[in-house]
């Protein structure tokens, strides 16, 4: 039997199988509303058989996109529009979850295809980044550090947004600690020079994580999932280490998180990266060997018996797909076909099995 296709159960929740869609960034929103393209982009996943299907990084203030093009949760319209996206993710008997962000630093950018890797000025719909110093993410331009007052209304951010995505019909709730972005800035020695609580030595660069998990937890209570994605590794000698990982994972779960979603890079614009099949799959392997936390996979896994290995192994308990399932968004069936799994077809599907 396929271990690729067996449920995952995590609180409350049983996802069908571990073939999950890793979130993807459309820069397609107009004032962070979903709208048909993602609709599209995320149903075509349920009805191709991922048991979770992700939202991209949805950000929780306007001042967390990525891009001004990024999707939000940070109000209650949003969250009305997220709605007809979990509807027709459930109606396949998908999980739905809602990745939660901010951009940090790394905000106010242009969208990939506009062929400009700099800072969306104000006169275009950007605005001031902001992040733990005033030190550039490559060309972008310099953020405005963070006051300590205002580090302390990020936890409230995030949990209202994790009600709202509740609200909105969303199964469960990631936080995106990685990337690059906010939280990942301020846990990351490379890119964090304050000398206040939440600087300096390992608990302090890590405080903000803490404190939005827990927050986010409170919010949730005890039923609803809460993972979180890690840049595992900064890929530079002065920089975040597994061994970090590995230690901010087993606090993180201390307060609430369920599952690491063991991801790497992003805190620097050239990272020298060993690119190759599931580079980053001994990430999950060692946090999940060394604190028994459940792990999920991610990079580079696009391979029926590449993914089934991974969790058969129990390097990971699942797997996010992303570039795979663009190529493919039936992947999930075709591999439960190759790996001799049962998995349900969508009905106006169905004759294809045949």
């Amino acid at each position: 039997m396929s271990r690729l296709f067996e449920p995952f159960s995590v609180r409350d929740l049983t996802i069908p199988n571990r073939v999950w869609v890793s979130p993807m960034c459309q820069y397609s929103s107009v004032d962070g509303l979903p709208n048909d393209w993602h609709l599209m982009h995320l149903g075509q996943f349920a009805a191709g058989g991922a048991g979770l299907v992700m939202t991209e990084a949805s950000a929780v203030v306007p001042e967390g996109r990525i891009s001004p093009q990024d999707a939000g949760i940070w109000n209650d319209e949003q969250a009305r529009a997220w709605l007809r996206v979990t509807d027709f993710v459930h109606a396949q008997d998908s999980a739905a979850g809602m990745q939660l962000a901010h951009a940090g630093r790394k905000g106010s950018t242009y969208r990939p295809w506009d062929g400009k890797r700099t800072t969306v000025p104000p006169e275009e719909g950007g605005w001031r980044a902001v992040g733990p110093d005033d030190r550039a993410f490559g060309d972008y331009d310099p953020p405005r550090p963070l006051t300590e007052e205002e580090i302390g209304l990020l936890p409230g951010q995030f949990a209202a947004a994790a009600r709202r995505a509740v609200d909105a019909g969303f199964d469960l709730v990631e936080l995106h600690f990685a990337h690059g972005y906010l939280v990942h800035e301020f846990y990351s020695p490379l890119s964090n020079e304050r000398t206040d609580r939440y600087g300096g030595d390992f608990a302090g660069r890590t405080r903000l994580a803490v404190e939005i998990a827990e927050a986010v937890r409170t919010e949730l209570g005890d039923r609803v999932p809460l993972f979180a994605r890690l840049s595992s590794s900064d890929w530079d000698d002065d920089g975040w280490t597994i061994e970090d990982t590995v230690r901010l994972a087993g606090t993180l779960h201390e307060h609430g998180v369920d599952l690491i979603d063991a991801s790497s890079g992003g805190n620097t614009p050239h990272p020298k990266i060993p690119l190759g099949p599931g580079y980053q799959v001994p990430f999950a392997e060692r946090v999940r060997a060394e604190t028994g936390i459940p792990t999920a996979a991610v990079g580079m896994i696009t391979e029926p018996e590449q993914a089934e290995k991974i969790v058969a192994s129990g390097a990971a308990d699942a797997v996010f797909l992303a570039r795979a399932l663009l190529r493919d968004p039936h992947w999930p069936l075709r591999a439960a076909s190759e790996l001799g799994a049962d998995i349900r077809w969508v009905d106006q599907y169905a004759r294809a099995t045949a």
